[in-house]
């Protein structure tokens, strides 16, 4: 078993919903979130913001800016992974900064309260 956690952009939350149900996972969460990458920061806008030029801080200020997005988790067995990412990289892929980073994460066991069912038995 796998987890698939995605940081996608909220704009694409629908078509990705729908994409994920057509690969065959339609149970996921989806949660609020605000983040941001790396970026790139001209050190010429870094200088000016560092001697008191206030256009070249307030141009600094945009790149700290933390910008909503949408988290999703998703439980899924190990088969299931490669549609999964796949998936979601075809469905958010703009080719532009921004689209999202996608984390697969190993999980040891799970267990269904209702049934005490464990491992596969419990995300099918």
């Amino acid at each position: 078993m796998k987890e698939v956690i995605a940081v996608v952009r909220i704009n694409m939350m629908n078509q990705t919903k729908q994409a994920l149900t057509d690969c065959g996972v339609d149970a996921f969460f989806a949660h609020e979130a605000h983040g941001r990458g790396k970026g790139f920061v001209n050190p010429d806008i870094l200088e000016g913001a560092e001697q008191g030029h206030e256009e070249a801080a307030a141009l600094l200020g945009e790149k700290g800016k933390l910008y909503p997005k949408r988290l999703l988790t998703a439980v899924v067995t190990d088969d299931m992974v490669e549609c999964v990412v796949d998936t979601i990289i075809n469905t958010n892929q703009t080719g532009m900064p921004g689209d999202g980073k996608v984390f697969i994460v190993p999980l040891a066991d799970a267990v269904r309260v209702r049934t005490g069912e464990t491992g596969g038995k419990a995300i099918a």
